[in-house]
């Protein structure tokens, strides 16, 4: 094989080195962003690379997640081509061996729905290789350990990146390496290998393999490890771009805690969104910001039912940086209640400030923004609908962000109290009272992109 010259590849000192230098059967890195778990799976089939019949396979839970602008295939064309690696169909990578007619293969595919494991059937893959394994379900891990085979000389293993996430089946997998009461991985115990079995789909784990095969006379039992991997053991990431580490400051609470502190045990819930005292009240709101007024409809009448949907339009701005929420209506009528508020609270609002309407998934929704925008049009009025497809807890993430870093603001009002309470108790879920919080997402959006979306 043809080796440029001009090209070095090594892992970093740390977790990347420490990586590919386990011989356990099984090794996941990670539990956090940034730490070079990518980089350290683009390397690990690299030491087979002249190994007649080598078949490495790296799997991403979807295409594009491959073939997006940065991701595994620019990374790997960056890199694999100047080792003297021709690039095949867009998904894989083949190396000239001495034995010419077998060559070696590094390959690249994904498994959007949780069957797709079994398109592998009858393959023989002598290094499988999962990244972002927190996106993958269970059923698709255990599986394909029945896909890791091989003749062609090399020890059939697995290795994995991830993420961590308290609800995903790793948490359990990886608990000895994590600390229980403060969700963080364990230094002392990181790297360490234990041994498993599978027992009815699922592991009984030991510290030795004589322990299970003991217990188990039949028993095959496999080496696993886990590489606690943070964007601070990332030297090189740190160096060339320093910006990124800010990045991971700013995200919410819960992401910031997850993917730049590593803690396997924080959740999405109430309070981990938004906090009271993150909403600072002010007088008024400087001026000279656009301003939009955005509307969650709901057909619901008054009713005791405290999770009851509430038809909100809240009036949001933003200026240097800085956001600022002047005024929330809100209200349970008919239709016709809520088309008339609309109406009413543009013309009090005045033609400068831009009208969006939330449009629900179905035709229905569509139909039903389609006329308010319509009506406002011929009003004299600038309207929009916004076509909504993520969770309520995803689109607010934004807003939690900028929230905790202190530059969201309400200006005083009898709204405010209602505001706040919902705001706390948001958790991201369908089954709170949102309305306040969605309206307050969208109002961001539409601030944020100032482009029309879904216009009429």
């Amino acid at each position: 094989m043809a080796v440029a010259t001009d090209l070095e590849i090594r892992p970093q000192p740390g977790p990347q080195t420490e990586f590919l230098r386990t011989r356990a059967d099984v090794a996941i890195i990670g539990g956090a962003a940034g730490g070079g778990k990518t980089m350290a799976l683009l390397m690990e089939p690299l030491r087979h690379c002249q190994v007649p019949g080598f078949g490495a396979v790296t799997f991403r839970r979807t295409n594009p997640e491959i073939r997006n602008e940065g991701g595994l295939w620019d990374k790997a064309m960056g890199m694999y081509p100047r080792l003297g690696a021709t690039p095949r169909e867009g998904r894989a990578f083949r190396f000239r061996t001495p034995n010419y007619y077998k060559p070696a293969t590094i390959s690249f595919a994904h498994m959007q729905y949780e069957d797709d494991c079994y398109s592998w059937d009858g393959s023989e893959i002598a290094l499988l290789q999962i990244d972002q394994l927190e996106h993958f379900t269970y059923k698709q891990w255990v599986y394909m350990f029945s896909r890791n085979r091989s003749t062609c000389g090399v020890r059939p293993y697995v290795r994995a990146s991830c993420n961590p996430d308290p609800d995903h089946f790793l948490r359990e997998w990886l608990r000895w390496w994590i600390d229980d009461d403060t969700g963080i991985a364990r230094q002392d115990r990181s790297g360490k290998i234990r041994w498993f079995v599978m027992d009815e789909n699922q592991p009984v784990w030991a510290d030795t393999p004589e322990e299970l095969i003991e217990s188990r006379a039949d028993a095959l039992p496999q080496s696993f490890t886990f590489i606690a991997s943070t964007v601070y053991d990332n030297k090189i990431l740190l160096e060339t771009n320093p910006e990124y580490l800010a990045r991971l400051k700013g995200l919410t609470l819960v992401e910031r805690e997850r993917l730049l502190g590593g803690n396997w045990n924080i959740r999405f819930s109430a309070g981990n969104y938004f906090k009271r005292h993150w909403f600072e009240k002010v007088k008024a709101a400087p001026a000279g910001g656009p301003r939009v007024r955005y509307w969650d409809r709901a057909a619901s009448v008054a009713s005791s039912d405290p999770l009851q949907s509430w038809t909100v339009g809240a009036l949001w701005t933003v200026v240097q940086g800085r956001w600022y929420c002047l005024d929330v209506v809100r209200l349970q009528g008919t239709p016709g209640d809520v088309q008339r508020a609309i109406d009413n609270t543009a013309l009090h609002d005045g033609r400068d400030v831009d009208v969006w309407i939330e449009q629900d998934p179905a035709q229905a929704g569509k139909a039903e923004a389609g006329y308010h925008v319509r009506r406002l049009g011929e009003m004299g009025f600038t309207a929009y609908a916004n076509p909504v497809h993520e969770s309520k807890g995803t689109r607010a993430k934004p807003l939690s962000a900028q929230a905790e870093a202190g530059n969201v603001f309400i200006v005083e009002a009898p709204w405010n109290e209602a505001f706040l309470r919902e705001f706390e108790n948001f958790d991201g879920t369908d089954k709170c009272v949102s309305d306040q919080v969605d309206t307050a997402s969208g109002a961001f959006f539409a601030l944020s992109n100032q482009r029309e979306v879904g216009t009429w």
